[in-house]
Protein backbone atom coordinates (compact mmCIF):
# COMPACT_ATOMS: atom_id res chain seq x y z
CA UNK A 1 0.00 0.00 0.00
CA UNK A 2 2.82 2.40 0.91
CA UNK A 3 4.50 1.72 -2.45
CA UNK A 4 1.29 2.51 -4.33
CA UNK A 5 0.88 5.79 -2.45
CA UNK A 6 4.48 6.83 -3.09
CA UNK A 7 4.24 5.95 -6.78
CA UNK A 8 0.96 7.84 -7.16
CA UNK A 9 2.52 10.93 -5.59
CA UNK A 10 5.58 10.50 -7.84
CA UNK A 11 3.38 10.40 -10.93
CA UNK A 12 1.62 13.61 -9.94
CA UNK A 13 4.97 15.29 -9.27
CA UNK A 14 6.30 14.11 -12.64
CA UNK A 15 3.32 15.46 -14.56
CA UNK A 16 3.67 18.81 -12.78
CA UNK A 17 7.41 18.85 -13.41
CA UNK A 18 7.00 18.72 -17.18
CA UNK A 19 5.82 22.33 -17.05
CA UNK A 20 8.88 23.51 -15.09
CA UNK A 21 12.29 24.73 -16.18
CA UNK A 22 14.50 21.65 -16.13
CA UNK A 23 17.73 23.49 -16.88
CA UNK A 24 19.40 26.87 -16.45
CA UNK A 25 21.85 26.52 -19.32
CA UNK A 26 22.03 29.20 -22.04
CA UNK A 27 23.19 26.40 -24.36
CA UNK A 28 19.68 24.97 -24.12
CA UNK A 29 18.66 27.67 -26.63
CA UNK A 30 19.97 25.49 -29.44
CA UNK A 31 18.43 22.41 -31.06
CA UNK A 32 15.97 20.54 -28.83
CA UNK A 33 17.56 21.96 -25.68
CA UNK A 34 19.84 20.56 -23.01
CA UNK A 35 19.73 16.74 -23.11
CA UNK A 36 19.28 15.91 -19.41
CA UNK A 37 18.72 12.18 -19.29
CA UNK A 38 21.98 10.30 -18.59
CA UNK A 39 20.57 7.06 -17.20
CA UNK A 40 19.07 6.01 -13.90
CA UNK A 41 20.58 7.15 -10.61
CA UNK A 42 22.56 3.91 -10.38
CA UNK A 43 24.04 4.36 -13.88
CA UNK A 44 24.72 8.08 -13.48
CA UNK A 45 26.63 7.43 -10.25
CA UNK A 46 29.05 5.29 -12.29
CA UNK A 47 29.66 7.99 -14.88
CA UNK A 48 26.77 6.67 -16.99
CA UNK A 49 28.02 3.07 -17.25
CA UNK A 50 25.12 0.93 -18.52
CA UNK A 51 26.63 -2.47 -19.43
CA UNK A 52 26.04 -4.31 -16.15
CA UNK A 53 23.18 -6.78 -15.71
CA UNK A 54 21.03 -6.05 -12.65
CA UNK A 55 18.23 -8.22 -11.26
CA UNK A 56 16.59 -5.50 -9.12
CA UNK A 57 17.08 -2.24 -11.09
CA UNK A 58 15.61 -1.11 -14.41
CA UNK A 59 18.13 -0.24 -17.13
CA UNK A 60 16.73 2.53 -19.36
CA UNK A 61 19.77 2.76 -21.66
CA UNK A 62 20.03 -0.82 -22.96
CA UNK A 63 16.69 -2.67 -23.40
CA UNK A 64 18.45 -6.06 -23.62
CA UNK A 65 19.27 -5.84 -19.90
CA UNK A 66 15.56 -5.88 -19.00
CA UNK A 67 15.87 -9.66 -19.33
CA UNK A 68 18.00 -9.64 -16.15
CA UNK A 69 15.11 -8.55 -13.92
CA UNK A 70 14.01 -11.09 -11.31
CA UNK A 71 11.55 -8.87 -9.43
CA UNK A 72 9.06 -6.25 -10.54
CA UNK A 73 10.77 -2.90 -10.08
CA UNK A 74 9.28 0.57 -9.59
CA UNK A 75 11.76 3.43 -9.94
CA UNK A 76 11.47 7.19 -9.61
CA UNK A 77 14.14 9.88 -9.25
CA UNK A 78 14.69 13.63 -9.03
CA UNK A 79 17.68 15.97 -9.02
CA UNK A 80 18.61 19.15 -7.19
CA UNK A 81 21.29 21.06 -9.07
CA UNK A 82 23.27 24.27 -8.71
CA UNK A 83 25.09 25.92 -11.61
CA UNK A 84 27.61 28.77 -11.73
CA UNK A 85 27.51 30.62 -15.05
CA UNK A 86 30.64 32.58 -15.94
CA UNK A 87 31.92 34.85 -18.67
CA UNK A 88 35.25 36.68 -18.56
CA UNK A 89 33.57 39.59 -16.77
CA UNK A 90 30.45 38.31 -14.99
CA UNK A 91 29.20 35.47 -12.77
CA UNK A 92 25.70 34.27 -11.94
CA UNK A 93 24.27 31.32 -9.97
CA UNK A 94 21.17 29.25 -10.69
CA UNK A 95 19.35 26.40 -8.92
CA UNK A 96 16.89 23.82 -10.20
CA UNK A 97 14.91 20.91 -8.76
CA UNK A 98 13.80 18.52 -11.49
CA UNK A 99 12.02 15.22 -12.03
CA UNK A 100 14.24 12.64 -13.83
CA UNK A 101 12.17 9.54 -14.61
CA UNK A 102 9.37 7.22 -13.57
CA UNK A 103 9.81 3.58 -14.65
CA UNK A 104 8.36 0.11 -14.15
CA UNK A 105 10.21 -3.10 -15.07
CA UNK A 106 8.48 -6.50 -15.06
CA UNK A 107 10.01 -9.98 -15.42
CA UNK A 108 7.17 -11.45 -17.50
CA UNK A 109 8.87 -14.85 -17.72
CA UNK A 110 12.24 -16.29 -16.72
CA UNK A 111 13.71 -15.07 -20.00
CA UNK A 112 11.56 -12.04 -20.89
CA UNK A 113 11.56 -8.65 -19.18
CA UNK A 114 9.48 -5.63 -20.20
CA UNK A 115 9.70 -2.00 -19.14
CA UNK A 116 7.77 1.25 -19.38
CA UNK A 117 9.20 4.67 -18.52
CA UNK A 118 8.30 8.36 -18.56
CA UNK A 119 11.31 10.66 -19.01
CA UNK A 120 11.88 14.41 -19.48
CA UNK A 121 14.56 13.90 -22.13
CA UNK A 122 15.67 17.47 -22.88
CA UNK A 123 14.95 20.87 -21.37
CA UNK A 124 15.02 24.51 -22.42
CA UNK A 125 15.40 27.01 -19.58
CA UNK A 126 17.41 30.22 -19.60
CA UNK A 127 17.25 33.94 -18.93
CA UNK A 128 20.04 35.98 -20.50
CA UNK A 129 20.48 39.74 -20.93
CA UNK A 130 22.72 41.27 -23.59
CA UNK A 131 23.63 44.95 -23.21
CA UNK A 132 24.49 47.06 -26.26
CA UNK A 133 26.52 50.07 -25.10
CA UNK A 134 26.58 51.76 -28.51
CA UNK A 135 26.65 55.48 -27.72
CA UNK A 136 24.36 56.44 -30.61
CA UNK A 137 21.80 53.71 -30.00
CA UNK A 138 22.20 52.09 -26.55
CA UNK A 139 19.86 49.34 -25.40
CA UNK A 140 19.52 45.78 -24.17
CA UNK A 141 17.99 42.48 -25.25
CA UNK A 142 16.52 39.86 -22.93
CA UNK A 143 16.36 36.21 -23.99
CA UNK A 144 14.13 33.66 -22.23
CA UNK A 145 13.31 30.03 -22.95
CA UNK A 146 11.09 27.34 -21.45
CA UNK A 147 9.99 23.80 -22.28
CA UNK A 148 11.57 20.63 -23.60
CA UNK A 149 11.09 17.17 -25.09
CA UNK A 150 9.65 14.24 -23.10
CA UNK A 151 9.73 10.52 -23.86
CA UNK A 152 7.43 7.60 -23.18
CA UNK A 153 9.45 4.39 -23.58
CA UNK A 154 8.16 0.84 -23.94
CA UNK A 155 10.74 -1.91 -24.30
CA UNK A 156 11.60 -5.55 -23.83
CA UNK A 157 14.64 -7.73 -23.26
CA UNK A 158 14.84 -11.44 -24.05
CA UNK A 159 17.48 -13.94 -22.97
CA UNK A 160 18.43 -15.95 -26.05
CA UNK A 161 20.97 -18.12 -24.22
CA UNK A 162 22.46 -18.21 -20.74
CA UNK A 163 25.04 -15.67 -21.95
CA UNK A 164 23.34 -13.53 -24.63
CA UNK A 165 20.29 -11.24 -24.48
CA UNK A 166 18.65 -8.99 -27.06
CA UNK A 167 16.21 -6.11 -26.64
CA UNK A 168 14.43 -3.21 -28.29
CA UNK A 169 12.30 -0.27 -27.25
CA UNK A 170 9.94 2.20 -28.91
CA UNK A 171 9.95 5.83 -27.83
CA UNK A 172 7.24 8.45 -28.36
CA UNK A 173 8.68 11.96 -28.15
CA UNK A 174 6.53 14.99 -27.41
CA UNK A 175 6.80 18.46 -25.90
CA UNK A 176 6.69 22.23 -26.37
CA UNK A 177 9.46 24.82 -26.54
CA UNK A 178 8.90 28.57 -26.18
CA UNK A 179 11.59 31.21 -26.64
CA UNK A 180 11.25 34.97 -26.31
CA UNK A 181 13.59 37.86 -27.14
CA UNK A 182 12.71 41.39 -26.03
CA UNK A 183 14.73 44.33 -27.34
CA UNK A 184 14.65 47.58 -25.41
CA UNK A 185 16.33 50.66 -26.87
CA UNK A 186 16.91 53.98 -25.13
CA UNK A 187 13.35 54.98 -25.94
CA UNK A 188 9.95 54.20 -24.49
CA UNK A 189 9.09 51.52 -27.06
CA UNK A 190 10.74 48.21 -27.87
CA UNK A 191 10.05 44.95 -29.74
CA UNK A 192 9.41 41.36 -28.67
CA UNK A 193 9.62 38.19 -30.72
CA UNK A 194 8.10 34.94 -29.43
CA UNK A 195 8.63 31.55 -31.08
CA UNK A 196 6.75 28.40 -30.08
CA UNK A 197 7.23 24.85 -31.31
CA UNK A 198 5.11 21.78 -30.57
CA UNK A 199 7.12 18.62 -31.16
CA UNK A 200 6.07 15.01 -31.77
CA UNK A 201 7.62 11.90 -33.27
CA UNK A 202 8.66 8.31 -32.69
CA UNK A 203 12.06 6.64 -32.42
CA UNK A 204 13.42 3.30 -31.31
CA UNK A 205 16.56 1.59 -30.02
CA UNK A 206 18.02 -1.91 -30.03
CA UNK A 207 20.47 -3.59 -27.69
CA UNK A 208 22.64 -6.63 -27.07
CA UNK A 209 24.07 -7.82 -23.76
CA UNK A 210 26.62 -10.58 -23.16
CA UNK A 211 27.87 -12.05 -19.89
CA UNK A 212 30.22 -14.96 -19.27
CA UNK A 213 32.38 -16.40 -16.51
CA UNK A 214 36.15 -16.02 -16.91
CA UNK A 215 36.90 -18.15 -13.87
CA UNK A 216 35.22 -19.09 -10.58
CA UNK A 217 35.13 -15.46 -9.39
CA UNK A 218 35.43 -13.11 -12.35
CA UNK A 219 32.64 -12.30 -14.80
CA UNK A 220 32.98 -10.44 -18.11
CA UNK A 221 30.08 -8.26 -19.27
CA UNK A 222 29.68 -6.52 -22.61
CA UNK A 223 26.85 -4.55 -24.18
CA UNK A 224 25.98 -2.76 -27.43
CA UNK A 225 23.16 -0.36 -28.28
CA UNK A 226 22.09 1.28 -31.52
CA UNK A 227 19.48 3.97 -32.20
CA UNK A 228 18.82 4.68 -35.90
CA UNK A 229 18.11 8.16 -37.19
CA UNK A 230 14.57 9.48 -36.64
CA UNK A 231 12.85 12.86 -36.74
CA UNK A 232 10.62 15.21 -34.80
CA UNK A 233 7.80 17.10 -36.47
CA UNK A 234 7.65 20.72 -35.28
CA UNK A 235 4.50 22.83 -35.54
CA UNK A 236 5.83 26.38 -35.30
CA UNK A 237 4.32 29.73 -34.37
CA UNK A 238 5.90 33.20 -34.33
CA UNK A 239 4.58 36.44 -32.83
CA UNK A 240 6.03 39.95 -33.20
CA UNK A 241 4.92 42.66 -30.74
CA UNK A 242 5.58 46.32 -30.05
CA UNK A 243 6.13 46.77 -26.32
CA UNK A 244 5.91 49.82 -24.09
CA UNK A 245 8.14 49.74 -21.00
CA UNK A 246 6.51 51.16 -17.86
CA UNK A 247 7.54 51.15 -14.22
CA UNK A 248 4.92 48.48 -13.57
CA UNK A 249 6.36 46.25 -16.30
CA UNK A 250 5.90 45.66 -20.03
CA UNK A 251 2.73 46.60 -21.88
CA UNK A 252 1.96 45.24 -25.36
CA UNK A 253 0.72 47.93 -27.73
CA UNK A 254 0.44 45.93 -30.93
CA UNK A 255 1.20 42.32 -31.87
CA UNK A 256 1.16 40.34 -35.09
CA UNK A 257 1.29 36.62 -35.83
CA UNK A 258 3.83 35.81 -38.52
CA UNK A 259 3.52 32.78 -40.77
CA UNK A 260 6.41 30.35 -40.38
CA UNK A 261 6.83 26.93 -41.89
CA UNK A 262 6.45 23.75 -39.91
CA UNK A 263 9.78 21.96 -39.81
CA UNK A 264 11.43 18.65 -38.96
CA UNK A 265 14.36 18.10 -36.66
CA UNK A 266 16.63 15.12 -37.15
CA UNK A 267 17.33 12.97 -34.10
CA UNK A 268 20.71 11.56 -35.18
CA UNK A 269 21.74 7.93 -35.07
CA UNK A 270 23.75 6.79 -32.07
CA UNK A 271 25.61 3.66 -31.05
CA UNK A 272 27.52 2.69 -27.93
CA UNK A 273 29.69 -0.17 -26.78
CA UNK A 274 30.99 -1.05 -23.34
CA UNK A 275 32.60 -3.83 -21.34
CA UNK A 276 33.17 -4.53 -17.65
CA UNK A 277 34.86 -7.12 -15.48
CA UNK A 278 34.34 -8.00 -11.86
CA UNK A 279 32.97 -10.27 -9.18
CA UNK A 280 29.18 -10.35 -9.01
CA UNK A 281 27.72 -8.77 -5.84
CA UNK A 282 31.24 -7.65 -4.88
CA UNK A 283 32.84 -5.26 -7.37
CA UNK A 284 32.82 -4.34 -11.03
CA UNK A 285 34.65 -1.83 -13.20
CA UNK A 286 33.98 -1.01 -16.83
CA UNK A 287 34.35 1.46 -19.69
CA UNK A 288 31.92 2.63 -22.35
CA UNK A 289 32.13 4.71 -25.51
CA UNK A 290 29.33 6.17 -27.62
CA UNK A 291 29.21 8.03 -30.92
CA UNK A 292 26.40 10.15 -32.32
CA UNK A 293 25.95 11.53 -35.82
CA UNK A 294 25.26 14.98 -34.36
CA UNK A 295 26.36 16.83 -37.52
CA UNK A 296 22.79 16.31 -38.76
CA UNK A 297 21.33 18.32 -35.88
CA UNK A 298 19.67 21.64 -36.68
CA UNK A 299 18.00 24.48 -34.84
CA UNK A 300 14.24 24.87 -34.69
CA UNK A 301 14.45 28.00 -36.86
CA UNK A 302 17.21 28.11 -39.42
CA UNK A 303 17.84 31.86 -39.17
CA UNK A 304 20.66 31.59 -36.62
CA UNK A 305 24.24 32.44 -37.55
CA UNK A 306 27.51 31.32 -35.99
CA UNK A 307 26.08 27.96 -34.85
CA UNK A 308 26.83 24.57 -36.40
CA UNK A 309 26.98 20.93 -35.27
CA UNK A 310 29.60 18.21 -35.46
CA UNK A 311 29.61 14.48 -34.73
CA UNK A 312 29.91 13.86 -31.00
CA UNK A 313 31.43 11.20 -28.79
CA UNK A 314 31.41 10.26 -25.12
CA UNK A 315 33.91 8.24 -23.08
CA UNK A 316 33.34 7.05 -19.54
CA UNK A 317 34.76 4.76 -16.89
CA UNK A 318 32.88 3.61 -13.79
CA UNK A 319 32.08 0.83 -11.39
CA UNK A 320 30.86 -0.23 -7.96
CA UNK A 321 32.02 -1.96 -4.79
CA UNK A 322 30.01 -3.82 -2.10
CA UNK A 323 32.02 -4.78 1.04
CA UNK A 324 29.69 -7.67 1.98
CA UNK A 325 26.23 -7.77 0.40
CA UNK A 326 24.83 -10.35 2.88
CA UNK A 327 26.32 -8.93 6.07
CA UNK A 328 24.20 -9.35 9.22
CA UNK A 329 26.32 -7.21 11.52
CA UNK A 330 27.11 -4.07 9.51
CA UNK A 331 24.61 -2.03 7.47
CA UNK A 332 27.36 -0.07 5.71
CA UNK A 333 28.94 -3.32 4.50
CA UNK A 334 25.76 -3.96 2.47
CA UNK A 335 25.79 -0.51 0.86
CA UNK A 336 26.79 -0.28 -2.82
CA UNK A 337 29.50 2.35 -3.41
CA UNK A 338 29.62 3.71 -6.97
CA UNK A 339 31.93 6.12 -8.84
CA UNK A 340 32.80 7.19 -12.38
CA UNK A 341 34.21 9.82 -14.74
CA UNK A 342 33.07 10.93 -18.19
CA UNK A 343 34.19 13.20 -21.03
CA UNK A 344 32.05 14.14 -23.99
CA UNK A 345 31.75 16.45 -26.94
CA UNK A 346 28.21 17.79 -27.07
CA UNK A 347 28.25 18.25 -30.85
CA UNK A 348 27.41 21.95 -30.51
CA UNK A 349 29.82 24.38 -32.21
CA UNK A 350 29.49 28.13 -31.55
CA UNK A 351 31.70 30.57 -33.46
CA UNK A 352 33.89 27.61 -34.50
CA UNK A 353 34.39 26.53 -30.85
CA UNK A 354 33.32 23.02 -29.83
CA UNK A 355 31.40 22.84 -26.55
CA UNK A 356 32.78 20.10 -24.27
CA UNK A 357 31.31 18.58 -21.10
CA UNK A 358 33.18 16.59 -18.46
CA UNK A 359 32.35 15.40 -14.96
CA UNK A 360 33.03 13.09 -12.04
CA UNK A 361 30.34 11.11 -10.21
CA UNK A 362 29.91 8.93 -7.15
CA UNK A 363 26.98 7.54 -5.20
CA UNK A 364 25.49 5.15 -2.69
CA UNK A 365 22.94 2.35 -3.00
CA UNK A 366 21.35 1.99 0.43
CA UNK A 367 19.16 -1.08 1.18
CA UNK A 368 15.76 -0.59 2.83
CA UNK A 369 15.34 -2.96 5.77
CA UNK A 370 15.42 -6.64 4.89
CA UNK A 371 14.00 -6.14 1.37
CA UNK A 372 15.54 -5.83 -2.09
CA UNK A 373 14.31 -2.22 -2.31
CA UNK A 374 16.77 0.63 -1.89
CA UNK A 375 17.45 4.34 -1.96
CA UNK A 376 20.10 5.43 -4.44
CA UNK A 377 21.89 8.74 -3.97
CA UNK A 378 24.15 10.14 -6.69
CA UNK A 379 26.48 13.13 -6.79
CA UNK A 380 27.83 14.78 -9.93
CA UNK A 381 30.31 17.63 -10.43
CA UNK A 382 31.25 18.89 -13.86
CA UNK A 383 32.01 21.70 -16.27
CA UNK A 384 30.72 22.60 -19.72
CA UNK A 385 31.82 25.29 -22.14
CA UNK A 386 34.50 27.95 -21.71
CA UNK A 387 34.81 31.58 -20.62
CA UNK A 388 36.94 32.41 -23.65
CA UNK A 389 35.85 33.58 -27.11
CA UNK A 390 32.81 35.37 -25.65
CA UNK A 391 31.22 32.10 -24.50
CA UNK A 392 29.89 30.86 -21.15
CA UNK A 393 31.34 28.26 -18.80
CA UNK A 394 28.96 26.30 -16.61
CA UNK A 395 30.20 24.69 -13.40
CA UNK A 396 27.50 22.43 -11.99
CA UNK A 397 26.90 20.21 -8.98
CA UNK A 398 23.94 17.82 -8.88
CA UNK A 399 22.46 15.61 -6.18
CA UNK A 400 20.12 12.88 -7.44
CA UNK A 401 17.86 10.76 -5.24
CA UNK A 402 16.26 7.64 -6.68
CA UNK A 403 13.77 5.29 -5.04
CA UNK A 404 13.80 1.68 -6.25
CA UNK A 405 11.04 -0.62 -4.95
CA UNK A 406 10.90 -4.32 -5.73
CA UNK A 407 8.03 -6.77 -5.51
CA UNK A 408 7.10 -10.18 -6.91
CA UNK A 409 4.13 -10.44 -9.27
CA UNK A 410 2.23 -13.45 -10.61
CA UNK A 411 2.60 -15.43 -7.36
CA UNK A 412 0.09 -18.22 -6.80
CA UNK A 413 -1.96 -17.80 -3.68
CA UNK A 414 -1.61 -20.53 -1.09
CA UNK A 415 -4.52 -21.56 1.13
CA UNK A 416 -3.85 -23.50 4.33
Amino acid sequence: MIKKIILSISLLISLFSFAQEGTSSPYSFYGIGDVRFKGTTENRSMGGLSVLADSIHVNLQNPALLSSLKLTNYSVAGTYGTTKLETQTEKENARRTTFDYLAVGIPATKKLGIGVALIPYSSVGYKVKSVDDNIENPGETKYEGLGGINKVITGFGYQLTSKLSIGADVQYNFGKIKTTSTKKLDVELGTRETNESSASGASFSTGLAYQTKINKKLTLSAAFTYSPESSLKLTNKRNIATVQFLNAGEFVIEETDVDVDDTKLILPSKFSFGAAIGEIRKWNVGAEVSFQNSSKLENRFNDLTGVTYENSSKFLVGGYYIPKFNSFSSYWSKVTYRAGIRYEGTGLVIEDKSIKDQGVTFGLGMPLGGTFSNINIGFEYGKRGTVYYGLIRETYANITIGLSFNDKWFRKSKID
